[in-house]
């Protein structure tokens, strides 16, 4: 092997090292992009890695923008990769998740996704 192909090698798997560093969204209860009845009472996250119960956040807006949450994200006690936050009683609409997660390896990731509850 040339020494360029070995330092690309090299490259190439600190670069998956650095991919698997970060806590991820894996699922989401209600899914991403979904339409669910009845309403949800708790949004759901989970994600690849284990995270930092306080930096990782969820907040849930409705089409308006005005927070829908109880304000009261934590992360599961027996599931460290878990992410709950209570709902308040959703009307029939389209619901915004904005999340961040801090994983506990202190790598930050941030994405949002919308859901929607049908009558």
């Amino acid at each position: 092997m040339s020494v360029r192909r070995a330092i690309a090698a090299a490259f190439l798997c600190g670069l998956a090292a650095l991919a698997h560093a970060h806590a991820f969204l894996d699922h989401a209860e209600p899914r991403v992009g979904a339409t669910v009845r009845p309403p949800p009472a708790e949004l759901k996250l989970w994600f690849t890695q284990e995270l930092e119960p306080a930096f990782s956040t969820a907040t849930v807006l409705d089409a308006a923008g005005k927070r829908v949450d109880k304000a009261d994200t934590r992360v599961d006690s027996t599931d460290r990769s878990l992410l709950r936050v209570s709902l308040e009683s959703l009307a029939p609409g389209v619901y915004k998740v904005i999340w961040r997660a801090v994983s506990v390896d202190t790598h930050v990731t941030e994405g949002d996704f919308v859901f929607r509850v049908e009558p």
